[in-house]
């Protein structure tokens, strides 16, 4: 930032706010750091920032806060904003990286561009900025090394060169238009590909589960669910939108011309060495049609039990329960809370030649070799219950029904595994002890669910710290707190109140987390549980005789995980908080 002073005059005489006086006022530093601040800054004349900075006193981000809040410039947080084509084709890269100055986002009726700058009280760099653009420059404070790292990334993966030239190709909305029989569509049919594979590509590489290309009034954004979180990595502008949605819908097998209902449709997508197979669906919203569109890897194969975060205790309950040849096994949670995962992990263990596997599914996520595999179908009324009726003269071993969502799919569950199979199955409840009691209200018996069920998994899903930015701290009383007293006698002894979390960096997008494991709660069906399941027992009853014979809560097993640096006590509270 150029040279500013510290300490700037009101007119009533008085002296506003320092640099230092702000940071305390934020909370990002203690008041007597703030007078040691200010007595070097007499002595040595230096301006507070070049103290600041000389002694490490507080991190960047703290230290572009508080700038932002002296100078009253809002503060930008570069790593949650879209990148937008339009703005970085009207600001040239050299023009960003002399300047430290990136394009966020630009209106091109109010002539108006948002550029985050590292310093953004150079008036200079912001008057050439306005002369080079024809834009009228918005400055926003943001953290210098952000600001290099969008400008390195930003430039080379955006998709500055194939917008602009989809956009001079759109036709004004004035003009009428002339419908030309030679060429295949108003847009050349190749830019708008090149966009499409683009986004493919990204979500590819970022590991995202999930594209959201979602139509607002002045743009198109593109959202990326990346370790569960979505994110919004993309804008392109409004008049594309049609044509990006077409190419999809060709791709996806979809009727182009129908705009008012819902569609899906799915296809293949190949990048660099990985398959995926994509899951699309339409949906026409105010501002045009939606699309959401999910990845499935067909490369990676499923992960083992204990990758997933099962182990100890937990994980030898479930494989016990498994290697039974009857009983019904449920893995409850809910949606996204990685239920198929484990389920396909399960059946990957105990897929062998000497059984008959059969699986109903709404939809098959991934095609496992050896295992009869069926697409539940309502239309052509083949639903869970009516499959799973006919399954039964198939002469199977183990079976597989998505999930049980009435009382009939329960009570066939149940008389399946009565009759000498082994049922798996899923159910939308917070925990494991919230399955038994939903179950009997939906109308199952409590004698025949005690002789049938034999355990149940509840489960959730985390996120990973990232390794490679991986950093200690020690955690406020209030947290330590809150984890003794969920671990009780399983916070280990002699340990400090040190934990991790990740400092972020390029490889994780600036988040700090990398990758996702469960959190499990394994609940056996013992002999006392049967009893409670006759005495239709509350599921805080159920839980509380888990506990007692030693299962370890979904809480638990998270905070475990936070005191091994595999996750963070904020995701634990995130998804597993009642």
């Amino acid at each position: 930032m150029a040279a500013q002073p510290t300490t700037t005059s009101i007119a009533n005489g008085e002296s506003a706010k320092s640099l230092a006086d702000v940071l305390v006022s934020l909370g990002l530093m203690d008041a007597s750091k703030a007078e040691q601040v200010k007595f070097a800054e007499v002595q040595t004349g230096k301006p507070q920032e070049a103290i600041i900075k000389d002694q490490a006193l507080v991190d960047e981000t703290a230290l572009t806060r508080a700038k932002a809040s002296l100078y009253n410039i809002p503060y930008l947080d570069l790593s949650s904003v879209p990148v937008s084509p339009e703005a970085l084709s009207t600001l040239p890269q050299e023009v960003a990286l002399r300047f430290k100055a990136f394009p966020v986002s630009m209106d091109p009726l109010t002539k108006e561009m948002v550029v985050a700058m590292a310093d953004p009280m150079d008036l200079a760099a912001i008057q050439f900025i306005e002369q080079k653009t024809g834009y009228y420059a918005k400055p926003h404070a943001a953290d210098p090394s952000k600001i290099e790292a969008m400008i390195a990334t930003g430039y080379t993966t955006s998709l500055a060169k194939e917008v602009s030239e989809a956009l001079r190709e759109v036709p004004d909305k004035d003009k009428i238009i002339t419908l030309d029989a030679s060429k295949t569509g108003l847009i050349r049919e190749e830019k708008v590909a090149q966009i499409v594979t683009h986004i493919l590509s990204f979500a590819v590489k970022a590991r995202a589960s999930d594209v959201h290309i979602e139509p607002q009034e002045k743009a198109t954004r593109v959202r990326y669910r990346i370790d569960g979180i979505l994110q919004e990595k993309l804008t392109t502008p409004r008049e594309l939108h049609d044509a990006l949605i077409s190419r999809i819908k060709i791709l996806s097998g979809m009727k182009i011309d129908e705009k008012r209902v819902p569609q899906d449709g799915r296809f293949n997508f190949k990048a660099e060495d990985q398959e995926v197979d994509l899951r699309v669906s339409t949906l026409p919203t105010t501002w045009g049609e939606k699309v959401v569109m999910r990845l499935l890897r067909k490369t990676g194969g499923i992960p083992d039990l204990s990758e997933l975060g099962l182990r100890g205790r937990a994980l030898k309950n479930l494989e016990d329960s498994i290697l039974r040849p009857h009983g019904i096994i449920l893995i409850t949670g809910p949606t996204g809370s990685g239920k198929t995962t484990t389920l396909y992990s399960v059946i990957q263990k105990i897929n062998t030649p000497r059984v008959n596997i059969v699986t109903l599914e709404d939809p098959i996520e991934y095609k496992i070799a050896g295992v009869n595999q069926v697409q539940v179908n309502p239309v052509a009324g083949l639903t869970f219950a009516s499959g799973l009726r006919s399954f039964l003269r198939q002469d199977p071993n183990i079976i597989l029904v998505g999930e049980i969502r009435d009382q009939e799919t329960a009570d066939l569950a149940v008389q399946a595994a009565l009759t000498g199979h082994l049922v798996f199955s899923t159910l939308h409840t917070n925990d494991a002890s919230g399955a038994l009691p939903r179950l009997l209200d939906m109308g199952a018996e409590p004698y025949l669910l005690a002789s049938s069920m034999t355990a149940i998994v509840g489960q959730r899903v985390v996120r990973k710290i990232h390794e490679g930015c991986k950093t200690s701290y020690v955690a406020q009383p209030k947290v330590v707190e809150e984890m003794k007293g969920v671990l009780g006698n399983l916070w280990p002894k002699g340990k400090d109140n040190s934990i991790y979390k990740g400092k972020g960096d390029v490889d994780c997008g600036n988040s700090g987390y990398f990758g996702r494991v469960a959190v499990f709660e394994v609940l056996p069906v013992t002999e006392k549980i049967s009893r409670l399941i006759l005495e239709r027992a509350s599921s805080a009853e159920i839980e509380t005789e888990a506990r007692n014979e030693g299962m370890i809560t979904m809480k638990q097993d998270g905070y475990l995980k936070v005191l091994e640096g595999i996750t963070t006590a904020e995701e634990v509270l995130r998804v597993a908080q009642e």
